[in-house]
This record gives C-alpha cells, sequence and structure tokens, in this order.
C-alpha cells in the first residue's frame, strides 16, 4: 500500500485550511501557491473533499473553499480512507478478502501489526493538533 499523491494533496490542503480563523474561505489558487501544489489537480482533490464532506466549496466573488469540518474531528487516517478507500498493506487484510491459508499463515499475523501500527499512528492527532504543532514551530 502506498499513500497517492492524491491523498498527499488532500492532506496538505486541508492543514492549509485548519489554519484559517473558523468559517474562512479561501481561494484554491491560494492553497495552491502556499502549499506549491498544481492547482489543475488540487481542483479535484477539493472536489473530492467536497463528496467526502471535509470541504465547503462557494462560488463567486467572496467565494473559495473552507473546512466543513472542525480540525479537532479528523486526522490523517480519516482523509486517507476517505481518499484511498479502506487502507491495507496487503490485500489479505482487507475487510472483504479472503485466504484459504489465513488461520495457519504466520505472516498474516505480523502484517496485521504493521497495518494496525500505521493506522494508529496516523490517527493519533487531530489537524488540530497538527496545526498547533506548526504554529508551536513558528512562534515558540
Amino acid at each position: 500500500m502506498q499513500i497517492t499523491r492524491q491523498s498527499e494533496y488532500a492532506i496538505r490542503a486541508l492543514l492549509e485550511l485548519a489554519k484559517l480563523p473558523k468559517g474562512e474561505f479561501i481561494q484554491s489558487r491560494a492553497v495552491s501557491v502556499k502549499q506549491e501544489l498544481p492547482e489543475t489537480f488540487l481542483s479535484k482533490t477539493v472536489q473530492m473533499l467536497t463528496r467526502t464532506g471535509f470541504v465547503e466549496t462557494r462560488r463567486g466573488m467572496q467565494g473559495g473553499i473552507r473546512l466543513a469540518v472542525k480540525p479537532e474531528l479528523f486526522t490523517i487516517a480519516d482523509v486517507v480512507g476517505a481518499i484511498e478507500g479502506e487502507v491495507a498493506i496487503n490485500p489479505c487484510l482487507a475487510d472483504n478478502s479472503y485466504c484459504k491459508n489465513r488461520s495457519s499463515c504466520q505472516v498474516h499475523v505480523i502484517l496485521q501489526r504493521a497495518q494496525d501500527a500505521l493506522l494508529s499512528e496516523l490517527d493519533r492527532e487531530t489537524f488540530a493538533d497538527l496545526v498547533r504543532e506548526d504554529n508551536d514551530n513558528i512562534f515558540g
């Protein structure tokens, strides 16, 4: 399993939005410039984030994008899951997978522990925590 560029861009865009005052809109172009993301790819990413409920969009002069969810309520694991779907480092670990060797496979146990550790780490801090850490690094 590899976290795709789509997930990386989604995470970076959401971090930028999480830095804004609550309810404030920002132009996608500004996010693109600040995070050094290709604007066309960011546009597709914003569409996905809108469909999955992370972002709201508004057209017009006062429009742009903003968080639809409080940054205290989601983690990198949530974003990766929304963009990529179920996270499984090996097909045998996917929810709907079948492996005839699962009950006797020593490797399955190790892979399951690795996947649990990965998901636990991605779920450790909320986006509010990440923004707070970023501010601490800048100001303190």
